[in-house]
């Protein structure tokens, strides 16, 4: 699983309950993960906060496996931009580099 390395960008569908968050892989081993972002239905709100110059931080949490449904990388789909470059058109940061910098870990 080379692409799904540290500092990873993904998107991660968990189930009971079902959940889907954005943010950066730190580990990923057979008993769960360990990640560094937000839920994705906050994905608005949390840009706008950072655009306003709040400061917000990701949080770091650890998923068990039998949560995890998937875990896919936040890729560009044809004309569908990925969900880091939304970050990245609405904060004006880049999504890896904010959800791995020390303060976020």
């Amino acid at each position: 699983m080379p692409h799904f390395r540290p500092g990873a960008t993904v998107l991660v569908t968990l189930q009971s309950p079902r959940e889907k968050f954005f943010g950066a892989l730190l580990a990923l081993a057979p008993h769960g993960l360990v990640f560094c972002g937000f839920p994705l239905d906050s994905f608005d709100d949390f840009a706008l906060q950072i655009r306003e110059g709040d400061s917000v931080r990701p949080s770091t949490v650890f998923f068990p496996m039998q949560r995890i449904e998937r875990i896919e990388l936040d890729q560009r789909s044809g004309d569908v931009p990925s969900w880091s470059e939304r970050f990245l058109s609405k904060t004006g940061l880049h999504a890896a580099q904010f959800f791995c910098t020390e303060d976020a870990v």
